[in-house]
């Protein structure tokens, strides 16, 4: 009886064993908790938006009972964090890449994302990185840049009786020829208009250039590409001609010769004087992108009116420019990691979803985080309403124009741009001439990407 009471309880211990093992594979096949427990790691890339995500985690957990932690790199060492990160047992599950060359990076770490709900929810496909047809970075916000104007100072300007150029709105420029006729026929009228120059401070000091050293020579840099069909994906990106540096130079010297502030001093400059320049009606224009409402709108004894603000193409004398537009693109693009786990990797897709798609995350995506967001799941009236963003939107929606994309995303690194910034101060200070600008840009860029 005592080997017969002894099998038996062995027997039942065993059965119960299976039925949990069963219970177990049935409902999650890795043995871990499921969807509703798996933990969305971030690492946020962005320090001005760190309680905005803390905000976002709260919400996140009220609603959905799911976690999200967010976790925020220091500015300027996003990519260090990453790789300190990523062998560890909080490596994020959401992570951020740059575009093709962070993809480059990161690939063994970027799942494919093509079957994602959000993907499918992309308005522009284009936009996302992909290779060999797989996904493996989706953007989630758009971002512009061109030539900010006071529409007052300029149609104050068209006004002018004695004025020398013949156009009669804005609406008419749309070649660098014609920029040049009215900037450098607005300087001669800057008492008249009310106005220091035509053009902010082209902000030169080091570390405070990246306007001119990447966002300026994005614009050139596209068109060479494009001329040559280079995948931007490929090795074809480590070198460079810097075939339109001439049309480059023609706007570098529109700015600092139609200036607030005389040339020489421009190393001193910094980006939120010029942006103050602007709010103030120092100036007429200045070359930035709609990030820059916030620095526009919160100046003390800002007196540009909102309805005012409106966006050029910058031209520099480019081929086809009549058809240009501006330059909307992202730096960030969602990736998630591969080497997560099923059930984590399946509830990150879920949060970045809800994120971009429920009532709760697209409140925070527009008021919070002020978000362009390139989705369908958002209706014209949830865009962000600030003129500039509004500008951007404008210009996206508008036909026959071709967007300038942003292709400093394969940029060699920050010591190329350093030096092509500290060599456009030397040209601006008359040091250093143009032709060497120019070599060292080729020389740099592929020294750098060796």
């Amino acid at each position: 009886m005592k080997k017969i009471l002894s099998i038996l309880v062995v027997v039942c211990i065993f059965s119960t064993m299976l039925t949990a093992c069963k219970n177990t594979t049935d409902e999650n096949p890795s043995g871990q908790a499921g969807t509703n427990a798996a933990v969305v790691r971030f690492l946020n890339f962005k320090p001005e938006v760190a309680s905005v995500y803390d905000e976002i985690s709260k919400a996140y957990k009220d609603e959905t009972g799911k976690t999200l932690i967010v976790e925020t790199a220091a500015s300027g060492n996003y990519e260090q964090t990453l790789s300190a990160k990523m062998g560890t047992s909080e490596a994020p599950t959401l992570f951020q890449i740059n575009g093709p060359k962070g993809y480059i990076n990161w690939k063994d770490y970027c799942a494919d994302l093509s079957e994602t709900e959000l993907y499918k929810h992309l308005t522009d496909k284009n936009l996302a990185v992909t290779v060999g047809g797989n996904v493996y970075g989706i953007p989630y916000v758009v971002e512009g840049y061109g030539i900010i104007y006071n529409k007052e100072i300029t149609d104050k300007y068209f006004a002018l009786t004695d004025r020398a150029t013949n156009y009669k709105s804005m609406d008419e420029i749309k070649s660098f020829n014609a920029l040049k006729e009215i900037v450098e026929d607005m300087q001669k009228n800057a008492s008249k208009l009310g106005i220091k120059g035509v053009f902010a401070s082209t902000s030169l000091k080091t570390g405070e250039d990246w306007r001119w050293q990447t966002h300026l020579a994005n614009i050139p840099v596209y068109y060479e590409f494009t001329k040559n069909d280079v995948d931007l994906s490929s090795d074809a990106t480590k070198t460079i001609k810097f075939e339109y540096a001439e049309n480059f130079k023609n706007i570098f010297d529109l700015y600092i010769n139609n200036s607030v502030s005389d040339k020489k001093v421009l190393g001193s400059k910094i980006v939120d004087e010029s942006m103050a320049e602007f709010a103030l009606g120092q100036c007429a224009m200045v070359q930035n992108g709609n990030w820059a409402w916030s620095q526009i709108s919160e100046v003390k004894g800002n007196t540009v009116k909102a309805e005012n603000i409106k966006y050029l193409p910058i031209y520099m004398g480019l081929p086809n420019e009549e058809n240009q537009g501006l330059c909307i693109g992202t730096e960030n693009f969602f990736a998630i990691n591969a080497k997560a786990s099923a059930e984590e990797r399946k509830a990150t897709e879920d949060f970045i979803y809800w994120l971009f798609s429920s009532k709760t995350g697209k409140d925070f995506v527009v008021n919070k985080l002020k978000l362009i967001a390139p989705f369908d799941t958002f209706n014209d009236d949830e865009n962000p309403t600030d003129p500039l963003a509004q500008e951007v939107i404008n210009w996206m929606n508008k036909a026959d124009t071709t967007t300038i994309p942003w292709n400093f995303t394969v940029f060699p690194g920050q010591t190329f741009k350093s030096d092509f910034g500290a060599a456009l101060l030397q040209y601006a200070q008359g040091t250093k001439e143009w032709e060497d600008v120019k070599k060292l840009f080729v020389d740099r860029w592929e020294s750098e990407n060796q």
